[in-house]
């Protein structure tokens, strides 16, 4: 449950999307430890990428995104919570933002918080899965490295290293061609179609 150090998020978005795979999202509340597998990311470049919050620079709302890498990125679309992990330096505006996640820890909490049962239902999907973890705005900016609250550590080892996937991003209307969403192959806590393109 060691968090990752700094410098993997120091790095450009779309490595750092790929290689979260894989990883466990965590989050302790006194309620409990809840988490799971990050099955699912999409990266964010702080160049070329209209889709980008950081494309036209620097806000109150998106700030957190220009701070450290390994910072919580957290923000609300259609009242509902999403969580990015900020990537590269400071100043930079890029970060990775976590689609799915396979539940492991904590089902009973996580479905308390869902209101379902399935475990299909608990995380596949951003908003899905920032409900069942309690992440919320109080949370942007969250150094991840500390290791508290809502921190990402290395995932178990793999008996078989299931085929990783590029596609486009899903929900977006503008950069639709870049292969930045990544996921598991026939991976069924993955969100939205799969529609691969290499």
């Amino acid at each position: 449950m060691t968090p990752l150090p700094r410098s993997f998020y120091s790095r450009e978005p779309s490595v750092v999307a790929r290689e979260l795979l894989g990883t466990l999202l965590l989050r302790q509340t006194r309620e409990g430890l809840v988490g799971g597998r990050i099955v699912e990311t999409e990266a964010y470049l702080a160049e070329g990428d209209t889709s980008s919050h950081s494309h036209r620079g620097k806000t109150q709302r998106n700030a957190s995104m220009f701070g450290p890498a390994g910072h919580a990125y957290v923000y609300t679309i259609h009242a509902k919570w999403c969580v990015n992990v900020v990537t590269e330096e400071i100043d930079r505006g890029s970060a990775v933002l976590v689609r799915a996640i396979e539940p492991l820890f904590g089902l009973p909490l996580m479905q308390q918080r869902r209101g379902r049962e399935k475990l299909l239902e608990l995380a596949r999907g951003p908003a899905r899965l920032c409900q069942a973890l309690a992440i919320d705005r109080q949370l942007d900016g969250w150094d991840l490295t500390l290791g508290e609250e809502l921190w990402i550590s290395e995932g178990p080892p793999e008996p078989t290293r299931e085929p990783i996937v590029a596609s486009p991003r899903i929900g977006i209307s503008s950069a639709t061609d870049l292969l930045l969403r990544f996921y598991y192959e026939g991976n069924t806590f993955v969100s939205g179609r799969r529609s691969p393109r290499k």
